[in-house]
């Protein structure tokens, strides 16, 4: 039998075949060689995706932001593609106004590439070094909630001429995202996919107020702050809607 011509494969099937190529062995630290080049090669695929690739038409800009207690709608919904045990990959539809609120992603590796509209994306890390000297001082137990030490690395537009934005274990771990401007939609992908039966459950996050004012963008980015743990926001929540793109077989 003849090799399928991978010019008759659709962009999402190969996109998928590569996470799957990537992300079967655990990479070594996030340094192995094969790791890094199978991660590159995902990464290029991932920029050259569409709305059309995946067969959506970009929501219309109405101009009302999102009102998530108006008629039970969510805010958020997610088409779900593909799930193997290394990686999930779907799509997340966010209406005008709407946020997908500050979360970890714990022992995860995440590819994520805007399809159409625009979004900001704050990326922290967590646990400075202990003894570190620029480690805020503790917050008063007043807080209540479990701290968690972190630096905002990045706080970023992104649309669909961005490149990918990428999250590993140890960097760029917790984000939030918030359309900017209009509804948007992003192809995303986890790797490997959350499991709460395997300590991959996810944690949301608010970040604590510092007394620290008047700070230039580039000044907020790197610096520390303190996050606390908080329930799931009573604003978000995510449906589901069906995926009407090409079928993904691995």
């Amino acid at each position: 039998m003849r090799p399928r011509d991978s010019s008759m494969t659709s962009i999402v099937q190969r996109i998928a075949r590569q996470a799957l190529v990537t992300f079967r062995t655990p990479p070594a630290g996030d340094t192995g060689k094969a790791f890094l080049e199978n991660h590159s090669k995902l990464r290029s695929l991932m920029t050259e995706v569409s709305a059309a690739d995946l067969k959506l038409v970009p929501a219309r800009v109405d101009g009302v932001p999102a009102h998530p207690f108006h008629h039970g709608v969510p805010p958020v919904t997610y088409m779900h593609i593909c799930e193997t045990d290394e990686f999930s990959m779907g799509v997340f539809l966010l209406k005008h106004g709407a946020s997908i609120p500050l979360h970890d992603h714990p022992g995860m590796h995440g590819v994520l590439k805007i399809i159409y509209g625009k979004v900001r994306i704050s990326c922290f890390d967590l646990d400075r070094p202990a003894g570190d000297p620029q480690t805020p001082v503790p917050p008063p137990p007043a807080h209540g909630g479990a701290l968690q030490r972190s630096v905002l690395r990045s706080a970023a537009e992104y649309t669909e001429e961005s490149a990918a934005c990428v999250l590993a274990p140890e960097r760029d771990n917790l984000h939030q995202i918030d359309a900017v401007d209009g509804p948007t939609a992003f192809l995303d992908i986890l790797a490997p996919p959350y499991d709460p039966d395997d300590g991959r459950d996810c944690h949301y996050y608010k970040v604590l107020p510092s007394d620290a004012e008047g700070e230039t963008t580039e000044e907020k980015e790197q610096k520390e702050v303190w996050l606390m743990e908080i329930s799931q926001p009573a604003h978000f929540w995510c449906g589901g809607e069906p995926y009407p793109g090409p079928e993904v077989s691995l």
